[in-house]
């Protein structure tokens, strides 16, 4: 199963100028023309008996964006989405949708979802917090804040807050597995029972070889996130959740994020789909269980995964960057969207503190965002450098032979290229 437990954030999507990594491309269950003939009949026959809801509110001509969401969850028989479209400051849509045969659940624009890898910039911008503050600096050693041995590799002195901020700090999960997705062999590695604690996970991920010389190369890490939130909880003396509501969320009147668990919804959660079954990690006995609850441990992905949240919740946080709110500084954005040691990739972008960044042709900003993928939950945040921002949650995420949930990135700009008049109004009282 380690194609369902490894991303991709590597490979962005190919529009031009804008563009969103790619969630991974899982290894298909089945092969053959047959059986992606008999697939295809019974997604049909499935789809046969759902019925389409929306809920939330959009403000006037916004409606090709509904349209891309309707189209884009039918055609992959997704249950729930959700989507936030911001210009300019303004929240001028937040809406649920529901794809189901089922009327026991209608997803609204309030449901939490697993946000997944959106949890990184918000990691990242209670770290720039810290560094503004001055409690912290870019500068320091994640080995010499955290306590970890460099025996297995002196190399790993040279990790720095930055470079983990960066992708930047030697691990490469596409030569060593990734620790986060790993549990079963790190507790037979260290002879203790599961479920494995984040401290185990350090110990052991320790104890091998770095992948690469730390700041030489670009490697997506979920472990690196990980430590920059054990970082936070090291230098405040407080919970990493405690501090980011503190300092991140509570000053942008976000009240609905919260970490997520694996094994527990929170009230008017979303359930998480996936055809992939795995054995659980929270205990010894090999039982099979659905993959979005229990074959992984999202507690230990606080960092890097953890959070649970809506589109408008996203949106209202990607704010921060626009400047003028009291989280982060002109200069502390900047700093977020400096270019790292290694530069501009061949595709045109690069990854900077927690956001991945595309220069503009011709010198008139940069577009960011951001996207995360796990079993059951695919998502994706976009801020354009005309104002506009959006955030689009999935219950779902591409697996086997199912169309590209990339696709959702460029019909979403083309979404909003289509809307021949932006509203005036600010839904932002309504929820906020």
């Amino acid at each position: 199963m380690a194609a369902v437990t490894r991303r991709d954030f590597g490979k962005a999507a190919g529009l031009a100028g804008l563009g969103a990594a790619a969630p991974a491309l899982l290894a298909g269950c089945s092969s053959g023309e047959s059986a992606r003939s008999a697939q295809a009949a019974a997604a049909a026959q499935a789809a046969a008996t759902r019925s389409w809801r929306v809920t939330g509110t959009a403000l006037a001509g916004l409606g090709s964006f509904d349209a891309t969401m309707k189209s884009f969850m039918q055609a992959r028989n997704i249950p729930s989405g959700q989507l936030a479209v911001v210009r300019k400051g303004k929240l001028v849509l937040s809406r649920g949708y529901t794809w189901s045969s089922s009327t026991a659940f209608t997803t609204q624009p309030t449901s939490p979802f697993r946000l997944a890898s959106l949890s990184k910039p918000v990691t990242a911008t209670a770290v720039l917090r810290l560094v503004q503050d001055g409690k912290l600096k870019l500068t320091d050693r994640a080995a010499t804040l955290l306590g970890l041995s460099t025996a297995a590799d002196p190399r790993l002195k040279d990790v720095t807050v930055l470079r983990l901020l960066q992708h930047l700090g030697g691990w490469d999960r596409d030569i060593s597995p990734d620790p986060m997705f790993r549990d079963a062999v790190i507790a037979k590695a260290l002879g203790i029972p599961l479920p494995v604690k984040q401290a185990n996970i350090m110990k052991y991920t320790s104890a091998h070889k770095l992948d690469h010389a730390p700041g030489t190369k670009y490697a997506y890490s979920n472990y690196g996130f990980m430590l920059l939130g054990r970082i936070i909880e090291r230098v405040t003396g407080q919970s990493y959740a405690s501090y980011v509501q503190k300092a991140v969320l509570t000053p942008r009147a976000i009240k609905r994020m919260k970490l997520g668990h694996t094994l527990s919804k929170a009230s008017g959660e979303v359930h998480y789909y996936s055809g992939y079954t795995g054995p659980t990690v929270f205990d010894n006995t090999g039982t099979k269980v659905a993959y979005p609850y229990g074959a992984f441990n999202l507690e230990n992905m606080d960092a890097h995964g953890g959070w649970l949240g809506t589109a408008m919740d996203l949106t209202r946080f990607a704010g921060i960057y626009d400047g003028g709110t009291s989280v982060l500084t002109a200069a502390s954005i900047k700093r977020a969207f400096a270019k790292p040691e290694t530069g501009i990739n061949s595709s045109g972008w690069y990854y900077g503190c927690g956001w991945m960044v595309r220069p503009v042709t011709g010198g008139t900003g940069m577009n960011t965002w951001h996207d995360g993928s796990l079993a059951g939950t695919s998502t994706l945040l976009v801020r354009r450098n005309d104002g506009l921002a959006w955030a689009a949650l999935f219950d779902q995420r591409q697996e086997g032979s199912a169309p590209s949930y990339s696709d959702i990135d460029p019909a979403l700009h083309k979404a909003a290229n289509a809307v021949k008049t932006w509203p005036t109004g600010d839904l932002t009282s309504k929820y906020f």
